[in-house]
């Protein structure tokens, strides 16, 4: 019935119109239970001509069970799953459960997802269909919103109907902020059209206007609640409408009719409410096993609520929600019984599984232990949010406290890393419940620990790890180290070296713990090398942390190994070591590594964080084109990353209005959270934008924060920021007092970076041919080094100071150099310091040369280096996470933007 909603099938027409045109489309249709919405999608499935068409349906009851909605979508098209790359396969095979192997990422999932989608699409258009979207499987629902920002330039349409928003904003569905079509109730006159075809007998018109307000222009309400009523009341009067919702109303009048049919029709329709996957040989086994004749379908199907055919099928999705919570809970135990002995355990385990212990009263060890077995298949799948379910479900079954604890600690860990810290800590408390043995009692604590570290970075967190490792002490040495260093890393977060006394008290808590039981390893050198620095200082945790750094080097070199696995958890944190000692190279090297690792393993999951630090180390380096292209990589990925390193670029690129906006949503954040790091880097990032736009009192205000505060990074790079403020605001003693600090730093150090700070902060303080030799020192050293910003910013104090010197020719010699090696790498505001300068001498600036590639896009820019390299599509959108046909739409826009016909000609260019 499609009276009204012209506005909506228009949209629709245009939706697969657009797909026609080889133009992907996709719609999120939003309302109440009831309202059209699976009419709707009804009317796509007839308009979609020429299209093949895919239906899946959210059922409230395989919530729980990952990847069920996605198979029941992909699951006809796994005839074309051979044509995608391994990795692709292996991820939808394992996630399936149509191959063993490793957990894998939910990303690499997704990717799989949308290449299949594109390979079917390519012999004719594909419509997939998803109802009751909010009633998807976690794994499921985030897999079609990754596919479904990411479909570009396939012939694929992706229509969901998915209920009303929940007030709560932690509720939003995943495919939130994709394009809605809202659905309202029908206007009077349609109203009146629709409910004339449901009630056939003579409708008094006060009656009619009655049922028309209660339904509130519901089209379900309009045909189901007439049903309620004797044709005699619908004559001659109608009961005043209650206060139950319309939906709910619904399902009423869905549960009436349902109990009116015979017991053994009841009884079917339970077990069809309870097997989601619609299979028909699975409930025509079920209904064999409750001695069901096949005869008790047909007054399911008179009643327009159950068709049986190739697929089963209730003809509302809200049949199937009223049937089964209506049912007797000993009802619901039989039908998931029978359900359970029809599903072959071979080739369905874990469906098995959990109709057995929907099928359980009370307590069930060996259905637990069946349940805990299977937990490790469902991680596989469908990572920790199904294993967690599993779990879950094994510790409501299990009779022995002991064996309920460690099975709710365990389901703990599992909802944890899947994002449920709520859920995490009220089964901790179940674990807690039980009195544990030492380490038990620890492991709980440490859990604890770690899920308030990241929910609320709270100051107590660090305290809460120093507890858990001294007690972990005489019961696990190794893992008493590792929670020490954990707790490092939370207090270097939370509160900056040498400000407050946090790190300072987890590194004396830490001297004390023993020495490792094994070779000394990458998490035994970060400790000890930490905690020198935090009680020793600077200099004399230089050696122990270079080690850290070249054994972190060392393993991950031999990435099959067990310590390289271990000690890709730290690759993070020994970047940031890094940037610390000054070590280019090695910080470069470490934050690389870490992005190819994610990106081979087709962790999605990491990758954003990886490219979002290496895009500050490449700030570093000069190199602002491509650190933006990693962050837009990064934000495609994961659109909600919010992370330091945008403000950073734009600091850099002085972009004033930007930097300023992303520092005042930034630090009061920060600030409420007790994150000091966070702000000690907003801080020397303002610095580093004031220093480029010449207000020096305000870099020097901004510098000091920093530079007192002794953070593991950013304190080192805010002191030459201080000197300069300092120097040309007028504050020389301000300038010897941090020139000191960062002398004792850089010659410990030694590299060619440190020392070239040293020579270039020296030169700012010093005068005559004392000054001319360090700055001819730091240009030399940085020119030694990967650090191009560094080496661009000391030509330009360079030429400031040959100016100042009356030395104009010489002047104009290294402003010329700064203004064209600043210019190139997009730091707008330092270039425009170089050109006022310049200027100043008499000599005006060329302006930049415009090129072909600024009209691209960072994205375009990026895959237009990768295709220039000789890298496919499919290559290229692999690396990416996009589909071939994406990865050619956007080098189509390259091609027009380049004014350029082949990838040949792409080759051929100086791409920056």
């Amino acid at each position: 019935m499609h009276l009204g909603r012209r506005a909506e099938r228009k949209a629709i027409e245009r939706l697969l119109a657009d797909v026609r045109s080889r133009r992907s489309g996709v719609l999120v249709v939003r309302g109440e239970a009831g309202i059209g919405k699976t009419a709707l999608l009804e009317y796509a499935r007839g308009a979609a001509s020429g299209f093949r068409v895919e239906h899946a349906a959210g059922v409230e009851s395989e919530m729980e069970l990952a990847f069920a909605g996605l198979h029941q979508l992909c699951a006809p098209l796994l005839d074309r799953l051979g044509v995608l790359p391994e990795p692709q396969q292996a991820a939808l095979g394992v996630a399936f459960g149509l191959r063993a192997g490793d957990p894998p990422d939910r990303f690499l999932v997704g990717l799989a997802s949308l290449s299949l989608l594109a390979e079917v699409s390519e012999e004719r258009p594909l419509l997939c269909l998803v109802d009751d979207a909010q009633w998807l499987d976690a794994a499921s629902a985030q897999t079609l919103a990754f596919v479904a920002r990411r479909v570009g330039a396939e012939r694929v349409a992706l229509v969901l109907a998915l209920r009303d928003h929940s007030p709560d904003p932690s509720d939003a569905h995943p495919v939130a902020g994709l394009l809605e079509l809202g659905l309202d109730g029908l206007g009077e006159a349609d109203a009146q059209a629709l409910l004339a075809t449901g009630v056939r007998t003579p409708l008094d018109e006060r009656i009619r206007d009655r049922i028309i307000a209660e339904a509130r222009g519901n089209p379900l309400a309009l045909l189901e609640l007439p049903r309620r009523a004797e044709p005699m009341k619908l004559a001659g009067g109608f009961g005043l409408p209650d206060a139950v919702s319309v939906p709910r109303r619904i399902e009423e009048s869905f549960r009436r009719r349902s109990r009116s049919l015979p017991a053994e029709t009841q009884l079917l329709l339970l077990a069809a409410a309870a097997e989601p996957l619609g299979d028909t040989a699975l409930l025509r086994g079920a209904a064999a096993y409750l001695g069901i004749d096949a005869e008790a379908a047909v007054p399911a199907k008179a009643a327009e609520l159950l068709e049986i055919g190739a697929r089963v099928r209730f003809l509302h999705p809200l049949v199937r929600s009223a049937v089964y919570r209506a049912a007797d809970p000993s009802d619901r135990r039989r039908v998931h019984r029978a359900l359970a002995a029809a599903t072959d355990p071979q080739a369905d385990p874990d469906h098995r599984a959990w109709h057995r212990a929907q099928a359980t009263l009370g307590a069930d060890e060996t259905i637990a232990v069946e349940l805990e077995r299977l937990a490790g298949r469902a991680w596989t799948r469908g990572g920790p949010a199904a294993a967690a379910a599993f779990l879950e479900q094994a510790v409501v079954l299990t009779p022995e406290p002991a064996d309920r604890a460690r099975r709710a600690l365990a389901a703990a860990h599992a909802t944890h890393q899947a994002g449920g810290s709520e859920a995490a800590l009220e089964l901790l408390t179940v674990a807690a419940a039980v009195p544990l043995d030492p380490l038990g009692r620890t492991r709980v604590e440490l859990l604890r620990a770690q899920i308030v570290f990241d929910t609320t970075r709270g100051s107590e967190v660090p305290g809460m790890l120093v507890d858990a490792a001294k007690t972990l002490v005489p019961l696990d040495v190794a893992m008493a180290r590792q929670t020490y260093l954990q707790a490092l890393e939370a207090a270097v977060v939370a509160d900056s070296f040498g400000r407050g006394r946090r790190v300072l008290d987890v590194a004396e808590a830490a001297r004390t713990a023993p020495a490792p039981p094994h070779p000394t390893g990458v998490v035994d050198l970060l400790l000890d090398g930490l905690v020198t620095r935090a009680t020793q200082g600077y200099e004399a945790s230089m050696p122990r942390l270079r080690r850290a750094l070249g054994a972190l080097g060392d393993h991950d070199r031999h990435p099959r190994t067990a310590a390289a696995d271990d000690s890709r958890r730290w690759l993070w944190l020994g970047s940031r070591v890094a940037v610390s000692l000054f070590d280019d190279e090695t910080a470069l090297e470490l934050a690389g590594r870490r992005v190819r690792l994610a990106r081979e393993a087709g962790a999605l999951s990491e990758l954003p964080a990886a490219l979002d630090y290496l895009a500050v180390v490449l700030a570093h380096t000069g190199e602002l084109t491509h650190a933006a292209e990693l962050v837009a990589e990064a934000t495609a990925i994961q659109p909600a990353i919010v992370t330091v390193t945008g403000i950073q670029l734009a600091a850099w690129r002085g972009r004033q209005a930007e930097t300023s906006e992303l520092y005042a949503d930034m630090v009061p954040d920060a600030t409420r959270r007790g994150e000091s790091a966070v702000v000690t880097v907003a801080q020397y990032t303002l610095a580093v934008l004031h220093n480029s736009l010449g207000n020096y009192r305000a870099a020097f205000d901004a510098a000091t924060g920093p530079s007192d505060s002794d953070e593991l990074e950013h304190s080192n790079l805010a002191l030459p920021e201080l000197i300069e403020a300092a120097v040309r605001a007028g504050e020389p003693a301000s300038a010897a007092d941090a020139l000191e600090l960062l002398s004792s730093r850089t010659r410990a150090s030694g590299t060619q970076w440190a020392l070239g700070l040293e020579a270039r902060s020296r030169a700012l303080t010093s005068t005559g041919p004392a000054a001319d030799a360090l700055y001819r020192e730091a240009i030399e050293r940085f020119g030694c080094c990967r650090m191009g910003t560094y080496l661009a910013r000391a030509h330009l104090v360079y030429g400031e100071w040959l100016r100042r010197e009356g030395r104009r020719q010489a002047a104009r010699e290294q402003l010329r150099t700064a203004h064209e090696l600043l210019s190139g790498m997009g730091a707008e505001a330092f270039a425009a310091r170089a050109a006022r300068e310049l200027r100043a001498t008499g000599e005006r600036p060329h302006k930049p040369t415009a090129r072909p590639t600024d009209a691209l896009t960072a994205q375009e820019l990026h895959i237009a280096r990768r295709v220039a390299t000789g890298a496919t599509s499919k290559e290229v959108g692999t690396q990416l996470f996009l589909s071939p046909r994406t990865i050619d739409a956007h080098l189509r826009s390259i091609f027009r933007k380049l004014d350029i016909t082949s990838r040949r000609q792409l080759r051929d260019m100086q791409l920056p």
